[in-house]
């Protein structure tokens, strides 16, 4: 019988009877306890800095980010019938993290007023001297290739702050009902996770989320445009890479990889051996990068409002 005769009413209970390879669970479990032990690490030196609270209430949210999708990641790949219900609780955990990182970005702004009137400030300058080379000017953000032939120049104020911030939530929000909306759909054998077929909820729930992450992305990169000047101090660049990468790039992986294993492309030894395509994609989450969130935001100790 192949994977794919198995979607159906024999699925779960193959899955409770599936066990991964035992050195899939090992490399996976060292790389976990290399990124709880990292995270852990910081959270304690925030805490026992807890100096600026407006900043690192916030950011303690986005570290959080760290062990859930450790955890999720890994309980996942040993037990792939709790796949659909970690997968939920990352993506809840997920858009919630979205938001506290844009919170803490606007709090090292100095609050939502401060940062609506430098932007203000900023979008009421006359000077046409370009910031960056077709991308910007004082107090203009110009969209580059294809969005500047659907979208005017956004002229920074009140207005640009808001258009960002809705851009935030509104991945938030869709995030959360996609999740919860799954849960319903898998109840009822039609979610098929992975699985690019016209009667399953998965590819439609896909493209919402892939235009909704996308739009989500992009005014974090145009908000990052407009405040990077002003958020120097905090070496900015590294922290929206990273949190990027997280966030969008682990979706996107995920959909690669049903992508490949539905056109039958996805046949390397750890594929095979993994069997499932959500095990693949929770064995390499445990192995990637989730080390790198906590390193990047050690440099934050430099601060003097962390240290003084």
């Amino acid at each position: 019988m192949t994977m794919e005769n198995l979607w159906g009413d024999s699925l779960y209970p193959f899955l409770a009877a599936y066990s991964p390879p035992q050195w899939a669970t090992a490399i996976a479990g060292v790389f976990v306890v290399v990124s709880l032990s990292l995270s852990t690490h910081l959270l304690f030196q925030h805490l026992s800095a807890y100096k600026n609270p407006e900043e690192q209430k916030f950011l303690v949210g986005v570290i959080l980010m760290v062990p859930c999708y450790a955890i999720e990641s890994y309980v996942s790949l040993a037990k792939p019938s709790f796949s659909v219900d970690c997968g939920i609780l990352r993506d809840c955990y997920e858009s919630f993290a979205m938001y506290c990182f844009g919170r803490y970005l606007v709090a090292c702004l100095g609050g939502e007023e401060r940062t609506i009137e430098f932007m203000k400030r900023e979008g009421g300058s006359s000077s046409s001297a370009p910031l960056l080379p077709q991308a910007s000017e004082k107090g203009v953000i110009k969209h580059p290739f294809p969005m500047k032939y659907f979208l005017k120049p956004w002229r920074l104020g009140e207005w640009f702050y808001l258009v960002i911030k809705f851009g935030i939530i509104q991945y938030m929000i869709i995030k959360t009902v996609c999740a919860i909306s799954s849960v319903f759909l898998e109840a009822f054998g039609v979610y098929c996770e992975g699985e690019f077929k016209w009667n399953c909820g998965y590819p439609y729930m896909a493209v919402v989320l892939n235009f909704s992450q996308t739009w989500a992305l992009y005014c974090l990169v145009q908000f990052y445009t407009a405040t990077k000047d002003e958020l120097a101090h905090i070496k900015p660049l590294a922290k929206f890479l990273v949190f990027k990468s997280i966030v969008f790039l682990t979706w996107w992986q995920g959909v690669a990889i049903a992508l490949l294993d539905t056109l039958g492309l996805f046949k390397s030894p750890i594929a095979q051996g993994l069997q499932f395509k959500t095990s693949v994609q929770d064995f390499i989450i445990c192995i990637e990068h989730r080390w790198v969130l906590p390193l990047s935001f050690t440099s934050m100790y430099s601060l003097p409002s962390l240290t003084s």
